[in-house]
């Protein structure tokens, strides 16, 4: 739950805390919050190279993590929102991403079904005749 510094208002009523789930982001919420990060940008603005680094898609990756669970709210309700209530709601966005990076680094010490042996010219067993 976030609580708002500053109440907004949507659908006739001044809001001052948020629930959210970015668990229950799907693929139509994460292309929405896309869209929306393209259209506030403007053209050819805030296009990072990495999700990781991409601070104007936490935002709008956190007011789909709120949407997701309030369906009666838009993008368009968020945006009003001001202040450092912003910042909170970019941290979920943010947190989206980079969580699951540090848990895919994590699981990464489990052996994959892959194994690569290293040979070097010491292992190889060459005699100076070949």
């Amino acid at each position: 739950k976030i609580i708002l510094k500053k109440p907004v208002l949507i659908n006739g009523q001044n809001i001052t805390e948020l629930t959210y789930d970015t668990e229950e982001i799907d693929g139509i919420l994460y292309t929405q919050a896309e869209n929306h990060k393209i259209k506030s940008a403007g053209q050819g603005g805030n296009l990072a190279g990495a999700i990781e680094i991409d601070y104007s898609l936490h935002l709008y990756i956190g007011y789909a993590a709120i949407i997701a669970v309030n369906p009666a709210y838009t993008f368009e309700d968020l945006e009003r929102i001001k202040g450092s209530s912003l910042r909170d709601i970019a941290r979920i966005g943010r947190s989206f991403f980079i969580e699951s990076a540090k848990l895919q680094a994590e699981n990464s010490d489990e052996q994959s079904g892959t194994t690569l042996e290293l040979i070097t010219p010491a292992s190889m067993n060459w005699s100076e005749s070949e």
